[in-house]
């Protein structure tokens, strides 16, 4: 399963990032391979508007399953239900701590979003 987690840094080291939009990398894991890679959001970092819709949009082209994030807005939820990435959110500490905590089972599936729209 490839699994992107929103990220501060490219590496399994790095502090989970909280926003999904406004994250600054997408540290994406294949949890049958142990391959790791790191996509860029810059341009979604200080985006005025739209980072949500727009980093949505990246993670499906990433052709990830589901998302680890601390918080997602509506839009943002609403573009990966559209591609069929499920999302979990509440996950904390490092993109590590959070890949464990999926893989033993304690994060939920996001049945909706959990922040306001423009959260920054």
């Amino acid at each position: 399963m490839r699994i992107a987690i929103t990220a501060q840094g490219p590496g399994l080291d790095a502090p989970l990032d909280r926003r999904f939009g406004r994250a600054r990398f997408f540290v994406v894991c294949d949890t049958e391979s142990g391959a790791v890679t790191a996509a860029d959001n810059i341009q979604n970092l200080n985006a005025v508007q739209g980072a949500g819709v727009q980093a949505g949009g990246n993670v499906v082209a990433l052709g990830v399953e589901a998302v680890l994030t601390g918080n997602i807005g509506p839009k943002a939820f609403a573009t990966l239900q559209a591609g069929g990435v499920r999302v979990y959110h509440g996950a904390d500490g490092t993109v590590g701590d959070a890949l464990e905590a999926f893989r033993q089972g304690r994060l939920q599936e996001a049945e909706g979003p959990d922040a306001e729209a423009h959260w920054v």
